[in-house]
């Protein structure tokens, strides 16, 4: 009898234990499997489809699609040098952005943290930029570049506001520049603004006692503590530089003479304006695996400096 009630106990917990199996692969499947079906729709099949079609040479409407094998990969880095120069405009348009987009946004966050009356009013107004979408920031930018700042330059004669902010190679650079620091500057500072909360009060209480100054307290106190925050807005803003297109194409368009085409916006004249889709998704897979690497190295760079408060 013993032996009995053993051996229904001991199937009782079997099925008990199935059934709690069998729950746990519903609710992932209730929960994530919708979420993991359209990532897989809309990302890993157009990722791979696109790699395949960087190995032909179809031009995005015909149906003929041959297979060219690495044909797109050698032209791209041997005889593209419209490629090569929108990457080397991109790579300074990113390590420029970079610096100063997070520059800008943690001081923005550092004055915001103390005690100002108006901080939720300021914080509120600077991040509005990045509420704005990039097309129609890029067109009212135009307009400001074009027609704003010479009806101030007329008023008051001052020569910076004369400038062709968008028709000169070096001005045209810093105007898309200046557009960008100002629309990504404020969704870092929030991300700053946290981190910056999240430092213990007496820390930094006890190193003003101790006769830290200033400049003292940001390097060797608050810039350790707020690695974490530096970790992801490096992140950001190296993928929001590398990807930068529809500034680009509303500001510039590439202009003047391909001198400020950003990589995003050579990948798409390729694909949809000289209708030569498998090598315009040659360049993007290139550029995925650029991109790919410098974020992996700066995340782990970044994060070998975190420490813990």
């Amino acid at each position: 009898m013993n032996d009995i009630r053993v051996s229904d106990a001991t199937q009782g917990a079997a099925k008990s234990a199935g059934r709690k199996r069998l729950l746990q692969w519903l609710h992932q499947i209730v929960f994530v499997g919708p979420a993991t079906f359209f990532f897989i729709l809309i990302v890993l099949i157009p990722f791979f489809l696109g790699v395949y079609y960087s190995f032909t040479d179809w031009n995005g409407i015909s149906r003929n699609i041959n297979f060219i094998g690495i044909e797109n990969y050698t032209h791209i880095l041997t005889k593209d040098p419209d490629f090569r120069n929108a990457f080397w405009f991109t790579v300074r348009f990113t390590v420029v952005g970079i610096l100063l987009t997070n520059l800008l946004g943690f001081v923005l966050a550092y004055v915001l943290t103390k005690p100002i009356r108006t901080r939720n009013m300021m914080r509120t107004i600077f991040f509005m930029p990045n509420m704005i979408g990039g097309l129609l920031l890029g067109f009212i930018w135009q307009f400001i570049f074009i027609r704003g700042f010479a009806a101030v330059g007329e008023a008051t004669g001052i020569g910076l506001f004369n400038l062709p902010w968008l028709g000169d190679r070096a001005t045209s650079f810093w105007g898309i520049v200046i557009v960008f620091v100002w629309q990504t500057a404020g969704y870092l500072m929030v991300i700053y603004i946290s981190s910056l909360n999240n430092i213990p009060k007496d820390v930094l209480e006890s190193a003003e006692i101790d006769g830290a100054t200033r400049m003292q307290v940001i390097r060797h106190i608050i810039l350790p503590l707020i690695m974490p925050a530096v970790t992801i807005c490096l992140f950001l803003a190296i993928s929001w530089a590398f990807k930068m297109f529809d500034l680009n194409l509303a500001l510039t368009a590439g202009g003047p003479f391909k001198a400020t085409e950003s990589v995003a916006l050579d990948i798409y004249n390729e694909a949809f304006t000289n209708n030569r889709l498998g090598l315009g998704t040659a360049k993007a897979v290139i550029f995925f695996i650029i991109v790919a690497i410098i974020t992996t190295i700066q995340v782990r760079a970044t994060k070998s400096r975190e420490v813990e408060m």
